[in-house]
């Protein structure tokens, strides 16, 4: 298969007769995707989670992990087949809408996966900013110079953004670097403390003594907080019509995203239990920072907060990326109103959807601030989006496209049902507290279905499902 690649520079032209509107232009070859993938798998999740997930399992802290990259390995087979079949942004959103064809869903499935972009953005921007602080030592005691500095760091977010995919995702390529630097690092300082034998291995193969319920309940429960960790592999289908030649590169870019970022993982774990016990890397916030200061106390403290600093930044980058394309394209199939999908005819990026959830994250920034049990409520709500995927490639075999694509086992698929499903329920001994976020979040949802569709109808708008396999769809050749 061969993309037209003039084409995909050329402002659309539906063959109905629409007004033009520029397309988006393809920018991503498979190394630029591979580092997109691996840069947003990355980032805040390991570097805040492992001594939590500690807490629940003991040394064997990349159990967990483990078990957590296969879940997220099934569901990554049910979206290749999805991408590569249907190319298109807006990814899980319109992958549902073309299984079910229930409007109030496929808004939904789009609001779930958007907030817990916006809202991992927003939380990683205060991250950036309080490290900021601490590292600088601007000065500011308070909570107003943290939000101040987060506000800022979010606006320069947008701008990198409006610019383009292609200046985002080079900037992407820089904070990957960085933040890849900062766990090899954690991985090199435990390697050495095990061969110098001032690293206790064996510590890795230890549970707590004090489980409730058993090992393996503990490893479920630990689970569910290490999910969140390698959550970002669904983003990049947001970025099919950037990408070129998505339906050939898409599969073993992905792939290979996904294992560089589980072996990291596993290594991290390892050599941080190595050199920390897990009942002290369980406490406070910056575990690997504690790695650092006892592994190599001679190391500059400071500039692992850096690296830890940019490895949030990265995190806000990619998700506000996400978040914006996702609404570009939902907008495109009148599921959101269409000036949500407007594109600056100079910088052929969706402006009017960078600026909506910019918007959004300055308010999660100003009036939510540090949730709790953030990671686990975008992890919850992920995973009921990856069981809706699995289901969804399962009712789409019956569709057909002109073109080659990958296509998943189908009995991979049915355990992403499964084990996404599974992971959703109370008896993983999730914390109600990220139920009740959920259901505020999806309570927030329906009231914008309702009034998108009051805006449709007031501006004669008609919600249309995706036309998927049409010309905007197909490959050449």
């Amino acid at each position: 298969m061969q993309h037209n690649q003039a084409n995909t520079e050329q402002p659309q032209q539906a063959s109905s007769g629409k007004s033009e509107e520029p397309s988006l232009v393809r920018v991503m070859g498979p190394w630029l995707l591979l580092l997109f993938i691996v840069g947003d798998v990355l980032g805040t999740g390991i570097y805040a989670l492992t001594g939590k997930v500690a807490n629940h399992v003991g040394g064997a802290v990349w159990l967990p992990f483990l078990t957590a990259f296969v879940v997220a390995l099934l569901t990554a087979f049910s979206y290749l087949e999805l991408v590569t079949k249907y190319p298109r942004a807006a990814g899980a959103a319109l992958y549902v809408h073309r299984a079910f064809g229930v409007h109030f869903l496929t808004f939904i499935v789009t609001f779930a996966v958007m907030s817990s972009g916006i809202t991992s953005a927003a939380t990683a921007s205060r991250a950036f900013a309080a490290n900021l602080v601490d590292s600088v030592g601007l000065g500011f005691d308070d909570g107003a110079g943290i939000t101040l500095i987060g506000l800022a760091f979010m606006a320069l977010i947008a701008i990198v953004n409006f610019r383009g995919v292609g200046e985002s995702v080079k900037i992407n390529v820089l904070l990957t670097c960085i933040e890849l630097t900062g766990l090899l690092i954690i991985i090199t300082i435990g390697f050495w403390a095990i061969a110098g034998g001032t690293g206790d291995i064996s510590r890795a193969f230890t549970f707590k003594t004090d489980i409730d319920g058993g090992i393996m309940w503990a490893v479920i429960g630990g689970t569910t907080l290490a999910f969140f960790a390698m959550v970002g592999f669904e983003d990049s289908v947001n970025m099919a019509e950037e990408t070129e030649d998505p339906s050939r590169i898409f599969p073993k870019v992905l792939l290979a995203g996904l294992a560089i970022t589980g072996v990291i993982y596993v290594l991290v774990s390892i050599s941080a239990v190595a050199i920390v016990p897990p009942n002290e890397l369980g406490e406070g916030e910056t575990p690997l920072l504690k790695v650092v200061e006892r592994g190599a106390p001679g190391f500059p403290v400071g500039v692992f907060g850096f690296i830890t600093m940019f490895a949030v930044a990265n995190s806000a980058l990619i998700n506000m990326l996400m978040a914006s394309r996702l609404i570009y394209g939902m907008s495109r199939e009148h599921v959101l109103p269409p000036l949500l999908g407007r594109v600056h005819a100079a910088r052929r990026t969706p402006y009017i959807a960078i600026l909506f959830t910019t918007l959004l994250a300055f308010g999660l920034i100003t009036f939510v601030g540090e949730v709790p049990a953030l990671g686990g409520t975008t992890a919850l709500l992920l995973l009921a989006v990856f069981a809706i995927v699995n289901v969804a490639v399962l009712v789409l075999r019956s569709d057909t496209v002109e073109h080659k694509h990958f296509r998943t086992p189908t009995f991979v698929a049915v355990l992403g049902v499964l084990s996404c499903g599974f992971l959703v329920g109370p008896w993983t001994g999730r914390d109600p507290q990220q139920y009740a976020i959920a259901a505020v979040l999806l309570a927030i949802g329906a009231a914008l279905w309702v009034v998108t569709m009051l805006i449709n109808r007031a501006t004669g708008e008609h919600v249309r499902g995706p036309d998927l396999s049409g010309e905007e769809t197909r490959s050449d050749g």
